[in-house]
């Protein structure tokens, strides 16, 4: 019947049903589910579509049946591909996952545009529900399905194999298997072969319909999987070789004769061998006819050119194994294997060895049989001593064993623990892990880590053969019994120097100071007792000291609640750090003093060991209570190792020695003439202390510690008095006028000029650096003298300072000039010494203070102090030269001084213009600055740098 006679309301109703059908069928579908589940869905929300032109009792016209009429067709594509696909096989669904899915895509995508175009007859009818039927269609016509990332990563992995024609036993192992994982199937050859019958007849269906492409694709896919084991029942592969073989057994002497392999035939007996032995000369003969020759008293070799028949035979069973796998089974069977095997243990000849280890890896690759009957059999015994080979026969040999290795489950854990436990075999491996060739030491160790998994003591075994990597390794991530194993281990080893430092360099000491730190009791001592070991090594004892290992042991060198042994252990690591020669200790006084000399003498000569020590470690609060030890030398060595470390921790110290009957300590120090050192470590201990602690210095004062500073300034060596100058920076903080006082009145103003004159660099930069804290202060206790009721009795012009104006005094107003110090600050910039021109510039620029500044600048120019200052700007480094630039800016601002300077200081500076404009923009800037000084006063109309001034 034509469609237009059809009511329009029966179509809606078949159509309907139809789609309920296909959606419940796409909804049931096991195999791309996902896929036909978002199909069906779409279909279960086209059927309410349907539903709702039902209700809504749809007007009959031309373009509703032709939009009806499509969706139907389209429907059933769909129904048709969802019977196509529901009933296949499982690998033919696999293998066909993409074409699948891009079926469902289309089909889809088609339904939806019928949809649209139903829609577009039937607007007004659907107007409340057009929103969702305009999604519908929408999310139908672009719907992407894919397959799952697994499945074609097995697809991609196939056709690439099926390119590169890997038609191996292994390969079709390895995708036989994935394949039937993948699809549920279970690898075994009953249900393969199941499967694979049913992969057959998709094939003959395939050349029913004249597909002769999906034909040549499945039988590629068919003939790999045909190769693997599980596609093979063993007792069929057995019952066909016997079935030969009676076939061959029952030929007439007269017919042809396939003849057996010449390499296996006795040539005393001219029949095949069951029990055969090689001779020295690499001849292989039945053992009972070669003992019987030989006690017949046979002195020469019963058969010659024998080697070379075994090498062709060999060859012969490499090609058999290429043309077909089935014939790895057969040559087991038939009892080759063990010849061969038997072969390798006596032969003397490499190149036969060589071949028959190459021949083994070809009959046990990807054949689970072969591979066990080879462990099983005395083949592992023959394999593993040909690792210690020559490098031909080693890496034949670990090629072999590594397959041996391998089941489809990864390794073969029970093999990997027997090859564990012959400490020879790990011996050869890590030989091969050392050795030159390549790709020997990749194999050996991929095993060599399998054995660690299974067999830790296979780890020590290869520290015992020198590798120690795998120990160290073990050491970082194993568990605590573990670890102290591996340590115990290496403890009882005898290592040489070269030894000790290939552990140090491979890592274990950062693990050894971890389990000193967070191991029990019983990981301490034997780390330790491993570390007294190490640090023999001039190698590792730096690399201790840069893990933090000096800290480390300081802390429980020195710490209440340890155990003997372990005191024991620190003084001896700390002995051998500082190369000194220890003693047995009879007091604890005798086992810390060399501890702390030793200590010391590190921290000396390796400055950054020092941050390491303060930093990683508690060290500071560890030496401080060795302040009130009753003996004189750990005090005295204490003192100088806290000078050390108050570099980089000065809090803790201070709230130490405020602590009462400390700070007295302290100032006996600065006060002990006899040891310099002594002195120089107490005053830098001061120094480094935050000059922020004003209670600390009114302290000082108080017990005479100024004093003792002030007299090391008189009578101490040159490195006592540069740490003295340092020390006395907290006493002339120029907001403290009372500190600054005191230390005025205590004459050291002289002292400083006298240093600027005979002290070394660093005194010199840190005495005109006091002097210029001391004069910042000189404007705040100058003023102009009052009346005193008369104008007559006011002081005399001649008797007031030249620069502040009043009556000045080095040890009132701590004027430097009336300190004779500026003559001596000018000498140093002429000097053009960096670090004493730094300083001295900025103490002569207290002189040019608010409130002086003209005066002060008339007193530098009377003391050619202008002309070196300019000088600065040709050698001095940028910040140096920022510094001078700041105090001619102070200067330049009056013209006298600008006719004086103006025309050399134009020159220098336009030259430091051009070369520092874009290096850095502080001294640029303030070159400009000092430049327009310049110009102001200049009688040129025309600036010296076009667009500078205007």
């Amino acid at each position: 019947m034509s469609l237009e006679l059809i009511p329009i309301g029966t179509i809606l109703a078949v159509l309907t049903n139809q789609v309920i059908k296909t959606a419940q069928a796409a909804k049931n579908v096991v195999y791309e589910k996902e896929s036909f589940k978002v199909l069906s869905k779409h279909l279960f929300d086209i059927e309410l579509v349907l539903k709702e032109l039902q209700l809504k009792k749809l007007n009959d016209s031309q373009a509703v049946r032709l939009g009806l009429e499509s969706l139907e067709a389209d429907v059933e594509k769909a129904n048709n591909l969802v019977e196509k696909y529901k009933n296949k096989a499982r690998f033919y669904l696999l293998v066909k996952c993409r074409h699948i899915v891009n079926e469902v895509q289309e089909v889809t995508r088609d339904i939806g545009r019928s949809l649209a175009s139903l829609s577009l007859a039937t607007t007004e009818v659907l107007s409340e529900i057009s929103d969702q039927v305009h999604r519908l269609q929408n999310e139908m016509q672009r719907v992407e399905f894919e397959a799952s990332r697994s499945q074609l990563d097995i697809l991609d992995k196939l056709n690439q194999g099926l390119r590169d024609q890997k038609l191996d036993q292994g390969f079709a192992n390895d995708m036989l298997e994935e394949i039937a994982m993948a699809v549920g199937v279970p690898v075994e050859p009953s249900e393969i072969s199941k499967e694979l019958a049913s992969f057959r007849r998709e094939k003959e269906e395939a050349a029913n319909r004249k597909e002769r492409a999906e034909v040549l694709f499945l039988e590629q896919v068919i003939e790999l999987l045909s190769r693997a084991d599980a596609a093979r029942d063993y007792e069929e592969v057995r019952k066909q070789y016997f079935q030969r073989l009676q076939v061959i057994e029952r030929y007439d002497s007269m017919e042809d004769y396939i003849e057996p392999l010449t390499p296996f035939i006795c040539p005393i007996t001219g029949t095949v061998m069951v029990d055969p032995v090689s001779l020295s000369t690499g001849t292989t003969c039945e053992r009972a006819a070669i003992e019987a020759w030989l006690d017949c008293g046979e002195k020469m070799d019963p058969g010659t050119g024998v080697d070379s028949t075994e090498l062709e035979a060999l060859s012969q069973m490499q090609d058999l194994v290429r043309e077909s796998s089935i014939n790895k089974d057969w040559i087991s069977i038939g009892g080759l294997t063990d010849i061969i095997i038997s072969i390798l243990g006596s032969s003397h000849n490499k190149d036969v060895r060589r071949k028959i280890l190459i021949t083994l890896k070809h009959l046990v690759e990807g054949h689970a049989r072969n591979k066990e009957k080879l462990i099983e059999y005395q083949g592992w015994d023959h394999i593993v001593p040909c690792l210690g080979r020559d490098p031909s026969i080693s890496q034949a040999a670990v090629e072999l064993l590594y397959k041996l290795l391998q089941d489809r489950s990864g390794w073969n854990i029970s093999g990997c623990r027997k090859l564990s436990q012959q400490c020879f075999s790990i011996l050869f491996l890590v030989t091969l892990i050392k050795g030159p060739v390549k790709e020997s030491a990749e194999y050996a160790e991929k095993i060599m880590h399998k054995l660690f998994d299974v067999d830790e003591e296979s780890i020590c075994c290869a520290a015992k053969s020198g590798w120690y990597k795998p120990l160290i390794d073990r050491m970082i991530e194993g568990s605590e019994s573990s670890r102290i194993s591996m340590v115990k281990a290496l403890i009882n080893m005898e290592l040489v120097d070269s030894n000790l430092e290939l552990l140090g360099k491979e890592g274990i000491i950062p693990p050894l100071l971890d389990m000193m730190v967070s191991g029990s009791f019983q990981s301490k001592e034997p780390s330790l007792s491993l570390l007294v070991k190490l640090s023999g090594s001039d190698t590792n004892k730096e690399l201790i000291a840069a893990a933090g290992g000096i800290p480390l042991v300081l802390e429980f060198m020195f710490s209440s609640h340890v155990r003997t042994i372990i005191i024991v252990r620190c003084s001896e690591i700390l002995e051998k750090l500082s190369s000194a020669v220890q003693q047995n200790f009879n007091s604890s006084h005798n086992a810390r003093k060399p501890a702390l000399r030793s200590l010391f003498r590190i921290c000396k000569s390796e400055a950054e060991l020092v941050k390491t020590a303060v930093l990683k470690a508690n060290a500071v609060s560890v030496i401080l209570p060795l302040l009130d030890d009753t003996d004189s030398e750990i005090r005295e060595t204490a003192i100088n190792l806290l000078f050390l470390f108050s570099h980089h921790e000065p809090q803790g110290v201070v709230e130490y020695l405020l602590k009462p009957k400390r700070l007295e300590a302290l100032v006996g120090f600065l006060e002990n003439d006899e040891k310099s050192d002594v002195q120089m470590a107490a005053a830098g201990l001061l120094a480094n202390l935050p000059k922020s602690e004003l209670s600390l210095t009114m302290k000082l004062i108080e017990l005479d510690g100024l004093d003792a500073i002030i007299n090391i300034l008189k009578s101490g060596t040159m490195k006592a008095k540069e740490n003295a100058l340092s020390a006395l920076f907290r006493f002339t903080d120029p907001t403290n006028l009372e500190s600054q006082q005191s230390v005025v009145e205590r004459g050291v103003y002289p002292l400083l000029v006298n240093l600027l004159r005979v002290g070394s660099v660093t005194a010199k930069a840190r005495a005109a650096a006091l002097i210029g804290t001391l004069s910042t202060s000189s404007p705040k206790l100058t003023a102009m003298p009052k009346s005193a009721g008369c104008w007559c009795f006011l002081p005399s012009r001649a008797h007031l300072c030249s620069v502040h104006g009043a009556v000045c005094g080095e040890n009132t107003t701590f004027c430097l000039l009336k300190a004779n110090a500026l003559p001596d600050l000018v000498k140093l910039l002429q000097e053009q010494v960096h670090a004493t021109a730094y300083e001295a510039i900025q103490t002569l620029s207290t002189l040019v203070q608010d409130g002086c500044q003209q005066r002060g600048v008339n007193v530098l120019h009377q003391a050619d102090a202008i002309k070196p200052t300019l000088e600065i700007l040709t050698w001095g480094t940028d910040s140096l030269k920022v510094e001078a630039l700041g105090l001619l800016e102070k200067v330049l601002v009056y013209k006298d001084m600008v006719d004086n300077y103006g025309s050399t200081a134009r020159l220098l500076l336009v030259g430091l213009t051009g070369r520092n404009v874009g290096e850095d923009g502080c001294l640029a800037r303030k070159t400009t600055r000092v430049l327009s000084l310049i110009e102001r006063y200049s009688t040129s109309s025309t600036s010296l740098i076009p667009g500078l001034f205007g």
